[in-house]
């Protein structure tokens, strides 16, 4: 009998262990029922149980397509999970970036999601519409490891601090990138893509960001 009134401050304990699992300073930018905060085609993006779902199992995407995020941001730590399901195997989430105007496209950094003929690109950080590049990626053996299967959710973290890009997956490393060209703009939109191509659907939930005071470019 004794032991009982050790229950409550058991209970305490838990919560307070559960209160320290969330994520001090982030802010979600889906409220998992609307696309508030975001602008783009609406006919390409639409909310289906509690996720962002880009592109149609039915038929093609004529044009890559994005859904924007209607706020800029700079330095930041963002998160979120994405999956893929149907034919196509291309889709991923833009930063640092702009709209090309009267264009469907869009410029800047990009976390790529999907495959290509070695194998997965999940993680890995491509120039678009720039540089029209990779310009980083874990070893092709490794990554290949750690991406789930194809119509199940990956979780993916972009990190930007000044001109350093840093990006994991499920958890590990992928990129450890710095830029190096002074006139990239280290601040812009964020993009929720899907591909052109083959009938495809991306599926994007918990989006999330935490944000930096922006760094100060140093003198050379």
């Amino acid at each position: 009998m004794k032991a009982l009134p050790a229950l409550p401050l058991l209970f305490l304990a838990l919560g307070i262990c559960g209160a320290e699992k969330k994520e001090d300073g982030f802010v979600s930018l889906f409220d998992g029922k609307t696309l508030s905060g975001w602008e783009g085609k609406k006919e390409f993006f639409r909310v289906e149980k509690g996720a962002i779902v880009a592109g149609f199992l039915d038929k093609k995407v004529p044009n890559n397509e994005f859904l924007v995020s209607k706020t800029e941001y700079a330095d930041f730590d963002l998160r979120f999970d994405a999956k893929l399901v149907g034919n196509g195997n291309n889709a991923g989430v833009q930063f640092r970036s702009q709209r090309i105007p009267n264009h469907h496209e869009m410029i800047g950094y990009q976390c790529d999601i999907g495959s290509w003929s070695k194998g997965t690109i999940w993680g890995f950080l491509y120039d678009e519409s720039r540089r029209r590049k990779m310009l980083a990626q874990a070893p092709q053996d490794k990554v290949n490891s750690w991406v789930n299967p194809k119509g199940q959710w990956n979780s993916l973290r972009v990190l930007a601090r000044g001109p350093v890009i840093k990006i994991w997956l499920n958890g590990k490393q992928t990129v450890d990138f710095t830029e190096a060209e002074k006139d990239i703009p280290l601040d812009g939109r964020l993009g929720l893509q899907i591909h052109s191509g083959p009938a495809l659907e991306c599926h994007y939930r918990k989006i999330r960001i935490k944000t930096f005071k922006k760094q100060k470019p140093k003198n050379p």
